[in-house]
Parts: C-alpha cells; sequence; structure tokens
C-alpha cells in the first residue's frame, strides 16, 4: 500500500507523490523562542518527527527543515522584561530546546534556520511583491495586499468579505485593508532592526517562513507542517505571500496536528494549565510521554490526564522487562546472526506498515506493535523450554520490534537503562525516601505474618496516600509510583 496523508488544503486524504519521485522537501513551522517548551509543542515534534521516520523508513531522500523564529514581539517583550537583548534571550532558550528535546529522541532536521539568518532572503522576497504589485509601504512599514490575491482563504475555508467584516473591530487606518498583514515593519527605538530599502526594521511572522522553506526546498515543494492554530492566519498569509512572489503551487500537501487538552481544558497560559516538557521528563521516560502523544490520531485533539501516563507508563515497563529478559536469553545463547522471521511477525509488520500507510495511524500501528512484543515473550518462553523456535529466530523478532520501533521513537534504549532511568524518576517525584517505603513494607510484611491485617491495610493506605502502590506476588512485595 502507498502512503496517503490528510491534506488540509483540500481536505481529504490524498495519495502521497512527491514532486521528485523518492525525493521529499518538508517544512515545519518552529517554535518562537522566548520561553521553555511545553507539551503543545511536544506534540507537534513528535507528530512530524514520526512522519520524518516513516518517510524515511519508506525510502524517501528526505530534506526536513525546521525554523526557529528568533525575532518576535513576544521575545521583544520578554527580554525588556529581563534587561537582556533579544539575542542572549533567543540563544538561551534554543539550548534549552535542545535540553527539552533531545531527550526526546527528537531527530535534527537537515536545516534549522534562524530568521535572523535570512534578513537578505526576506528583504529579497518582500521587494519581489512590492515589484509585483501586492505589497505597498507605509511609513516604513510594508504590508501585503490581501484583495490583490484572489485565492486568499483556500487553506483555512475563510471567506474575505466575513473576514473583513471581523476585522474592522481594530483597524490600523494605515493599512488599505483591514486584512492586510505585515512584511516588514519599522523599528521602534530599543528594538532589533536591519537595513532596508524601507529604512531600518525588521521582518513580519508570516514572511520569514515563506522565505526560509523556499530557500532550503524550492518555490514549490511537498509536505509544510504545523499545529491547526497555524492554518489561519499564519499558513494562510504563508500561501498568498508565497504564490503571489513566484506565481507556482507553494505546497502540495498540508498537514495540521491536533490540540493538547488539559483535563478536557484548552491549554494556555490565562488558565495557569500549561506543562513544560521539563516537567513531564522529570517524573516520565521520554519514550513515556512519546508513545502518549502518539495514542491519538495526529488529527485529532490529545486529553491530557495523569492517568493516562500511568497507563502508558505501565505497559512500557512491562515491554521493555521482557525485552529484558529476552537480550539477557540472546546474550547466553551468544546467537549473531538472525533466521528469517515467522510468518505470523510478517503479517503484523505488515499490518503496522498499512496503518501508517493510512494517514500514519499511530494509535492503530501501537495496538499492532505492542502484541508483537507479547509473541515475542511466548516463542521466547518456547524456545528457552523447548528449543523450538531457535534462538536465531528470538533475535530475528527482536531486532523487527526494534526496526519497527524506531518509526515511533520507542524500544530504542537498553532495557536495563530504561527501567533503571524510570525508577529514578519515580524516587524524585515522592516525598518519601526509597529506605523509608522498604522500611513500611517490610513493617507491613511483618503485621501480615502476625496476621494483623488492620495495621497492614492502614500500611497499605498510607503509602498509596503518597503515590505508592503495592504488588503483592509470588516473590513478594514490589511498588511502584502511582
Amino acid at each position: 500500500m502507498s502512503l496517503i496523508l490528510y491534506n488540509s488544503l483540500t481536505d481529504r486524504k490524498e495519495p502521497f507523490e512527491p514532486i521528485h519521485d523518492k525525493k521529499v522537501g518538508m517544512y515545519v513551522c518552529g517554535v518562537t523562542v522566548y520561553d521553555r517548551c511545553h507539551i503543545g509543542h511536544a506534540r507537534s515534534l513528535v507528530v512530524f518527527d514520526t512522519l520524518y521516520r516513516y518517510l524515511c523508513y519508506k525510502g524517501y531522500d528526505v530534506t526536513y527543515v525546521r525554523n526557529f523564529t528568533d525575532v518576535d514581539d513576544k521575545i521583544i517583550k520578554r527580554a525588556n522584561e529581563r534587561g537582556i537583548s533579544t539575542k542572549e534571550l533567543s540563544e538561551e532558550n534554543i539550548e534549552y530546546f535542545y535540553e527539552d528535546t533531545d531527550p526526546l529522541g527528537i531527530l535534527r532536521p537537515t536545516h534549522e534556520p534562524r530568521a535572523t539568518a535570512h534578513i537578505s532572503e526576506i528583504i529579497r522576497l518582500v521587494k519581489i511583491l512590492e515589484e509585483r504589485g501586492f505589497a505597498y509601504e507605509v511609513s516604513g512599514d510594508v504590508y501585503f495586499s490581501v484583495s490583490k490575491f484572489p485565492e486568499y482563504g483556500k487553506l483555512s475555508k475563510k471567506n474575505i468579505s466575513e473576514l473583513e467584516s471581523g476585522a474592522r473591530v481594530s483597524v490600523d487606518e494605515r493599512k488599505r485593508d483591514p486584512l492586510d498583514f505585515a512584511l516588514w515593519k519599522a523599528s521602534k527605538q530599543g528594538e532589533p532592526a536591519w537595513e532596508s530599502p524601507w529604512g531600518e526594521g525588521r521582518p513580519g511572522w508570516h514572511i520569514e517562513c515563506s522565505a526560509m522553506s523556499m530557500t532550503y526546498l524550492g518555490d514549490s515543494f511537498d509536505i509544510h507542517g504545523g499545529g491547526k492554530d497555524l492554518i489561519f492566519p499564519h499558513h494562510e498569509n504563508e500561501i498568498a505571500q508565497s504564490e503571489a512572489a513566484t506565481g507556482k503551487p507553494f505546497v502540495r500537501y498540508w498537514i495540521h496536528n491536533g490540540f493538547v487538552n488539559i483535563h478536557s481544558e484548552k491549554m494556555s497560559k490565562s488558565l495557569k494549565n500549561v506543562l513544560t516538557i521539563q516537567e513531564m521528563l522529570a517524573r516520565y521516560h521520554p519514550e513515556v510521554l512519546r508513545i502518549f502523544l502518539l495514542e491519538a490520531h495526529y488529527r485529532n485533539p490529545i486529553n491530557f490526564e495523569e492517568e493516562y501516563l500511568h497507563s502508558t507508563l505501565v505497559s512500557l515497563k512491562r515491554a521493555y522487562r521482557i525485552l529484558q529478559d529476552v537480550d539477557g536469553w540472546l546474550k547466553d545463547q551468544g546467537v549473531k546472526k538472525p533466521a528469517a522471521l515467522p510468518p505470523e511477525i510478517m503479517e503484523s509488520v505488515q499490518a503496522v506498515e498499512a496503518a501508517m500507510d493510512d494517514d500514519l495511524n499511530t494509535p492503530k500501528a501501537l495496538g499492532v506493535l505492542y502484541p508483537m512484543v507479547r509473541t515475542l515473550y511466548r516463542l521466547y518462553l518456547d524456545a528457552k523450554v523447548k528449543g523450538n523456535p531457535s534462538p536465531a529466530v528470538i533475535l530475528a523478532i527482536r531486532r523487527e520490534i526494534g526496526r519497527l520501533g524506531e518509526i515511533f521513537g520507542i524500544f530504542q534504549a537498553e532495557p536495563e537503562r530504561f527501567l533503571k532511568d524510570q525508577k529514578d524518576r519515580d524516587r524524585r517525584v515522592l516525598s518519601l525516601s526509597q529506605d523509608e517505603i522498604e522500611a513500611m513494607i517490610a513493617m507491613r510484611a511483618e503485621a501480615r505474618k502476625n496476621r494483623d491485617f488492620k495495621t497492614a491495610d492502614a500500611i497499605r493506605d498510607k503509602l498509596g496516600s503518597e503515590g505508592v502502590i503495592l504488588e503483592d506476588g509470588p516473590q513478594g512485595t514490589t511498588w511502584r509510583v502511582k
């Protein structure tokens, strides 16, 4: 089955047919570097990282561009509040960006351009638009004339007359039309500025993405991505200014991911419910967060609830314990060369690929991958006890799980390291120390031995109130974080 993607421009699924056969040009709107990244950013980053990984898995040669917006009203405001330059603030938050995203396994794109490093390309594009009659200058500001571009609204499906009516509430009198948007802004005192044909100024937000994407990918390219909140006006404006400048179709496939809601409410700073990646990684292994973000289809909203993260963590721990057992046994067997995959595993591989080919259906694909781990465990036990299948078959399945897991950025850690890392996180978020927990477990065991079940239950309840879950088994009592 060939890859099918949902195109926001046409509002339907379409077979993916790149402009240049097996070469793909993909641009994704990056972050504005004025603060730490939150899990809304993580959703977009993981979604498009997964698309990038799958395109590479399918054999495409992908040129992937993801930008940094490092000059912007928010950056200027935050830098002024802190009494530092916009460059200092941007550099600091770019460092934080990598600190947040490298642990998440977000692959580095082919190019990561910064707006301030492409001022000459931005100015050149604005000049072309002015020369072609799509832009006009007013007191050092340059605006795009929306009325000159008849197809405006084709991505967002918005009607221009309705947009104009809504925009008249707050009209900049210097603009010819309330919908016109800034391509170049005359700088105010104390703002970063660059020389231009219209005087000192800085780029508008929308123009930077057009200039940078076309610099690295050409006038027309295959995929442009970002969150649904960017459809209007950002991506709509990108289409207008790019196609007005070149006379060519800008992008073939527009792909947008859904929002992250926190306890069924939209995540926003005004509601004070923003969760940073930094906060989440302090509590959960990065692969837990990746799976959580991929367990809903990328176009749908995803609702953050702590219990969902716990459920994801439990499942992933269980899988890694299986992989740890299998890896230890394979090491003891000394097997180096894998055999052919058994038919039931080949069917699962095909099912994962079919799900991903259907508009990146990651929930369905993960729903196949997890049972593959359970199948591995069943066959490993057969091999260990009955001698059939051979260790070479078990090695082949184990490697295939790792290969498929790479698409999603999971099952990539050494199992022992994964389990240790998560246990360390569990300890850090608890108010009780490990020694205190284990002492209380010993007290409970003694109480149970003496048939003092009231005391035993009280200890269990106390630990539960501190976020510690006890699990009794044949080998004794183990604990985990709630």
